[in-house]
């Protein structure tokens, strides 16, 4: 592996601030190119004239190597710079923004998809370290990582904001050169603000490329087979075939990764107890995240909303990680840290209750204070668990300070994508149940479906005149209503699920702290432990 790199001094205050605008662009860069592919997949499939599921594969070309290719980004750094590794991948990323207005097949759109996947892999690290590199060390962790965090896990917001204005009445064409103009603006920055070099030393050895290989299939296979998997209800045999070989070489890259000398990834390192303690908490709290991406944008489009009725809900989320970003630069302390993490569960708790009520009636603006809240509690409980772990990094070796970095980015990329299909498989399953439980109080109840049938006919009337084509469309209309009221009372049980999962994680958060503070009044002798990270 690398040498360990010499601390650098704190940079200027002029050159400080140009460094961290770089970093806020590229992280709103990667950001908004993804959240705009999230956020627009109906768009997209109406343009290449394609189904949505079909569509879908589209986020899976980016996601894969978007999750997978920081992997190698350790000794690609230490052997040739991070700097060209960038420009590079920030040069095809303006190509294929550029290629993509011209798109019209789903062939090609899936090839350059994958190649901006693969051009923005780099976006997410390279923002933590323009954020990171020009500040005094104490300062790294208070100010610089939560305003990293805070643009990084913003950006599918600001994408659900800005989308609808730039489609407007046409096509995506507004949205590509919106990626083209910021891909644009951020290889520009990265030639003008360079990152201060590494000594280079050839590492990159042949069986890299082999676990790369392993690592990067078992990636491809999770992505694949949970944006699939809810899309064909798990009833495909190939999808439960690719989770099965994605875990299969996830282990066999794990095993050639722990017998190697200089391996690509530190596997011991990375199961120590420390690190999969923090692994587990962030995965935690991705999975408890879902709500607020898969659950109330996809409820309130189940209800017939677009995306600009909901714009000031997303800004209200917007606002509430910044003000999240902001407490933690005020308050947060290494001891702290557990403390921080009880309250962001019990917030988290409390924006999933208000949200068990919503009803087909419920409307973006009664959800502003439970989607303000459950931000901001995100950031409350992710940043002090990004500085507990690079604690731990930096207590190894500067080295691991981006080792650790990747390591996240890559988990949070597949924790996303795995979150959001167990939510949505959550979604159809209790769908259905609740579509046939009301279905069969339709049938029984025939005195009140009567009167319903008879009431929607009166209703119709005026523009229907033949009374069974007015039959035939009132029971059509009940049984939509039916079916809006089934996926309604779906994403209550799934918010009510989220409320459970927060609540008992705070339970054992407190368990885990009760039971410390009492070894301590029992060894009061013993020198003090530092805690880093929590028990979720």
């Amino acid at each position: 592996m690398s040498q360990t790199p010499a601390a650098h001094p704190p940079l200027p205050v002029p050159q400080a601030l140009a460094y961290m605008a770089a970093a806020a662009l590229l992280a709103i860069t990667q950001g908004l190119d993804q959240g705009f592919l999230i956020t627009n997949i109906p768009s997209f499939a109406g343009e290449l004239g394609v189904t949505t599921t079909d569509a879908s594969w589209l986020l899976i070309a980016y996601m894969v190597p978007r999750a997978a290719l920081p992997l190698m980004l350790i000794k690609l750094r230490t052997q040739y710079g991070l700097r060209r590794f960038a420009e590079w991948g920030i040069a095809i990323h303006v190509v294929v923004a550029f290629a993509v207005l011209w798109v019209s097949d789903m062939r090609s759109a899936v090839v350059l998809h994958f190649l901006a996947g693969a051009a923005a892999a780099p976006l997410s690290t390279l923002a933590f370290l323009y954020m990171l590199e020009p500040l005094e060390q104490s300062w790294k962790m208070r100010l610089g990582m939560p305003l990293v965090m805070a643009l990084i896990m913003s950006g599918t917001s600001i994408a659900w904001i800005v989308s609808p204005r730039l489609i407007g009445d046409g096509g995506l064409e507004w949205i590509h050169l919106t990626s083209l103009g910021l891909s644009m603006a951020s290889l520009a920055l990265v030639f003008l603000l360079p990152l201060r070099p590494v000594p280079h030393m050839k590492v990159i050895k042949a069986m890299d490329l082999v676990s790369f290989v392993l690592l990067g299939t078992g990636f491809a296979g999770i992505v694949t087979g949970f944006v699939m998997g809810p899309a064909h209800y798990w009833s495909e045999p190939w999808i439960i075939w690719t989770l099965a070989v994605a875990v299969a070489s996830l282990a066999a890259g794990a095993m050639i990764e722990l017998n190697r000398e200089a391996p690509l990834l530190d596997i011991r390192w990375l199961f120590s107890p420390a690190i999969l303690h923090l692994t587990g908490a962030l995965l935690l709290l991705r999975l408890l995240l879902s709500e607020q991406s898969s659950g109330a944008p996809r409820m309130f489009q189940v209800l017939g909303l677009q995306g600009e009725q909901m714009g000031t809900m997303f800004g209200i989320i917007v606002a509430g990680t910044v003000l999240g970003a902001l407490a933690c630069v005020a308050w947060m302390r290494p001891d702290r840290v557990a403390k921080f993490h009880l309250v962001a569960l019990l917030i988290i708790a409390a924006g999933a209750w208000m949200d068990t009520h919503s009803t087909v009636l419920t409307r973006p603006h009664q959800m502003l204070i439970s989607q303000g809240l459950i931000a901001f509690a995100g950031m409350v409980f992710m940043v002090p668990a990004m500085m507990a772990g690079l604690l731990t990094a930096l207590a190894r070796g500067p080295q691991y300070l981006l080792s650790f970095i990747i390591v996240f980015i890559s988990t949070q990329s597949l924790g996303s994508v795995i979150g959001s299909g167990l939510f949505s498989t959550l979604i159809t399953h209790r769908q259905a149940a609740h579509y046939q439980a009301l279905t069969e109080q339709l049938a029984i109840g025939d005195t009140q479906t009567a009167n319903a049938i008879a009431t929607r006919m009166a209703q119709l009337q005026p523009g229907l005149t033949d009374a069974t084509a007015r039959q035939a469309q009132a029971v059509a209309q009940i049984a939509q209503d039916a079916a809006q009221q089934a996926t309604v009372m779906a994403y209550d049980d799934a918010y009510t699920l989220i409320f459970l999962a927060a609540s008992l994680a705070a339970f054992a958060l407190v368990m885990h702290l009760l039971r410390d503070r009492i070894a301590k009044w029992l060894t009061p002798a013993a020198p003090e432990q530092e805690h880093i990270g929590s028990a979720t």
